[in-house]
């Protein structure tokens, strides 16, 4: 019998909701948006502002902010001298698996591609961490398809049991938990949460996500919420750039983080921003943006929020994050693999995009000492 779809605004079983008005305030702001009128007067006083709103934060994302581009960079380089001087942290993704059952129309982990899946075991994991950690990094990503059945709550925990004999800081980037589920992985050792929207236009986001449990608007929204219920000290946003129009997901994906930031001030808040890279059998991107109109939303989240952290990945090329590293970038990933291992053997499962940058940690090293910054390999201790 052919699998029927859940209402995407419906919570499918097992999925907790939670008390919150953030989605409701984030939809309505969404609904009102509007980038077209304003002018670059508009924009010139977002940057001059020592209190920066939300309208300022939409002036800084409209056509009308183009033109500025350098004006608005110089402000956001002294916002990011202030609050994180000359730093940049260093990290790496760890993809400990990659089956999935959701379909997702852009994703190279989707149900539906014809991949090699993968899954690290425990002594794989080690081997993985080892050579990592031999690179000198001390944070890292742990990554898996979204995927209950192959990669387990139980899986995960004992996963980070290992992960934390090698590295000070974990984050994680894995299918929306509820909050109790968040606590025992934050019992286990992690750091943080790292959920992203993919887009926030509710009718785009049911297009592309025609079955699976990430087919739920609400429960993966409400995600940074319980993660941080659960005791988690961080969490990070964002959307996927290229797959609907790229202001509005920037603007709601601001607007979201603004408001978790005002509820839980304790929260440390981070944003990434993925653009569409090809993935498996998807190789066209009709709605894929620039690195200008990518470096202008960079801009505008440093001046909006200027102590949240800005992760560059390494779907950009060298030359981009070259630039923007110290400029606005706060942390960087080296040495990547987007594969189900990849670091201590070869790769277990297929990648889930084509990367752009394949620098070694090595390399990302010196390229920060170049431009006088300073590569952060750990920012917390745990005590």
């Amino acid at each position: 019998m052919k699998q029927q779809p859940f209402p995407p605004m419906a919570y499918q079983p097992g999925m907790e909701a939670i008390e919150s008005d953030i989605m409701a305030r984030t939809l309505a702001r969404l609904r009102d948006f509007s980038t077209e009128k304003y002018t670059q007067s508009d924009v010139r006083r977002a940057v001059a502002s020592q209190n920066r709103g939300v309208d300022d934060f939409a002036a800084l994302l409209s056509p009308a902010a183009e033109p500025l581009i350098e004006e608005i960079a110089q402000a956001a380089k002294r916002e990011t001298r202030r609050w994180f001087g000359n730093s940049v942290g260093l990290f790496t993704p760890l993809y400990i698996a990659n089956y999935c059952e959701n379909h997702c129309t852009y994703c190279g982990f989707s149900s539906q591609q014809k991949i090699r899946r993968g899954k690290l075991t425990l002594d794989e994991l080690r081997r993985e961490a080892e050579a990592i950690a031999a690179t000198g990094l001390r944070e890292l990503l742990v990554l898996t398809g979204e995927c209950r059945a192959a990669s387990g709550l139980a899986y995960i925990g004992e996963a980070l049991g290992v992960l934390k004999g090698y590295f000070g800081v974990l984050g994680l980037e894995i299918y929306p938990l509820n909050v109790d589920e968040y606590r025992y992985l934050r019992d286990c050792g992690a750091d943080y949460v790292s959920v992203y929207q993919e887009t926030y236009a509710p009718i785009l986001y049911e297009t592309v996500h025609p079955l699976g449990p990430k087919r739920c608007y609400p429960y993966r929204f409400c995600a940074q919420e319980r993660a941080l219920l659960g005791g988690m000290r961080g969490v990070a946003f964002g959307s996927l750039l290229g797959l609907g129009d790229f202001r509005s997901d920037a603007f709601a994906a601001g607007f979201h983080a603004h408001c978790i930031q005002k509820k839980y001030p304790q929260a440390e808040i981070s944003f990434s921003f993925p653009r569409l890279r090809p993935a498996g059998d998807i190789s066209t991107i009709s709605n894929a943006i620039s690195e200008r109109q990518l470096l202008q939303i960079m801009l505008a989240y440093r001046l909006f929020l200027p102590f949240a952290g800005i992760t560059i990945s390494t779907r950009e090329r060298p030359g981009f994050r070259d630039a923007v590293a110290g400029l606005v970038a706060t942390k960087m990933s080296a040495g990547v693999s987007v594969g189900v291992g990849g670091h201590g053997a070869a790769a277990k499962g297929d990648e889930q995009f084509m990367i752009a940058d394949g620098r070694s940690v090595a390399d990302v090293r010196e390229m920060l000492a170049r431009q006088g910054l300073q590569a952060v390999m750990i920012d917390y201790v745990r005590v």
